[in-house]
């Protein structure tokens, strides 16, 4: 049998366009396995890649982190996976710097602790928006302990439990506002909150509640309603529940003025965010963190959760995806396409 030949998108240094060319193909080593891709996702983290470098410990470099396809190789240690089996993944260049973890490619290793087997009813281009996004919510909602997200910025530690795959799941008797809940890492934060039994409060553009909804979401207010921090407020308090904090999938200056004006009215609380958290005259009942989407935490979400709630419809695969364009040349499409801004979509090219 033939060895096959494997070719990625490489980014030679940062602010440049990606050039597709060969790769070597990689080896799976303990721990790990080897996906054939068939479909990938962008996310806003590949487009800073792309243009700063932040991240990136050797050049020429491949990046991305969302993966679909078959397995192609197992490697030691790895009994949970074989060859063939249909899967999505979370890629982690971002921390190993190893160019053969990045998505951009048509061949990628994966951390088995990092990937799920995909059901045979869900298309490689609709499932391929879930891992990253996956593991970046468990961050927000279920660590601990705050725990280092670069240098001078914490991780936050809302300690929210994992999600369960009981209909309805168990009340958690606890309050989160999701901030931007219809955007890729946001809806999953819903998703995964709710399937936890915790009440979601989200905030969108008029236009997606329908889909925050979807994701569990049990009210739901336009970011661009002038009461929106009053209705958000009015709505925690009458929930009976432990306000916990905002998680701002979004992380704006426009955006933390209203994190902040909720949470003073709430008391205080946690805001998690997407990136540098507000760090000025922020009040003592306030804790601030941005979370880093790579931690053993989603270890269990992964392995008992993911596959089972896609199979019963409990976990969708939201937002939706837009097919850019099939072959590795599109990649630089999608990013162009991410960085002018997407709403309730998630950018997928085919291989």
């Amino acid at each position: 049998m033939s060895t096959p030949k494997n070719q990625a998108a490489w980014l030679q240094k940062a602010d440049t366009p990606l050039e597709v060319s060969d790769a070597p193909l990689p080896t799976a080593g303990a721990g790990e396995i080897i996906v054939k891709n068939a479909a990938i996702a962008i996310n806003p983290l590949d487009c800073h890649m792309q243009d700063t470098g932040v991240f990136v410990q050797q050049w020429p470099t491949i990046f991305g982190c969302d993966v679909a396809g078959e397995v192609y190789e197992a490697g030691p240690g790895v009994d949970c996976f074989e060859k063939g089996d249909r899967v999505i993944g979370h890629c982690i260049n971002l921390v190993t710097g190893r160019p053969s973890d990045g998505a951009y490619a048509l061949y990628t290793v994966v951390p088995a602790n990092k990937a799920a087997i995909l059901p045979d009813h869900i298309s490689f281009t609709d499932g391929v928006v879930v891992p990253f996004a996956v593991e970046a919510a468990t961050c927000a909602l279920s660590v601990k302990e705050p725990g280092p997200c670069m240098p001078g910025v914490s991780t936050p530690a809302l300690g929210l439990p994992h999600p369960t795959l009981q209909t309805p799941a168990p009340s958690a008797s606890k309050t989160l506002v999701v901030y931007g809940a219809s955007s890729s890492v946001g809806s999953m934060t819903t998703q995964l909150a709710t399937a936890a039994g915790i009440n979601v409060i989200a905030i969108a553009g008029a236009h997606n509640h329908d889909l925050a909804k979807r994701c569990g979401a049990a009210q739901v207010f336009d970011h661009k309603d002038s009461s929106v921090v009053e209705s958000v407020v009015n709505t925690a308090l009458a929930s009976e529940s432990e306000f916990v904090g905002i998680f701002d999938a979004i992380s704006t200056p426009e955006t933390y003025a209203r994190d902040l004006a909720i949470l003073e009215k709430l008391d205080g609380g946690y805001l998690a965010c997407v990136h540098l958290p507000p760090a000025d005259n922020l009040p003592s009942n306030v804790k601030t963190g941005m979370i880093f989407a790579v931690n053993d935490i989603a270890t269990p979400v992964f392995r008992t959760f993911v596959t089972l709630a896609l199979q019963s419809g409990k976990l969708k695969c939201l937002p939706p995806p837009t097919i850019v364009g099939k072959g590795l040349e599109h990649v630089n499409e999608a990013l162009r396409k991410s960085k002018a801004g997407v709403s309730a979509t998630k950018l997928v090219v085919e291989l």
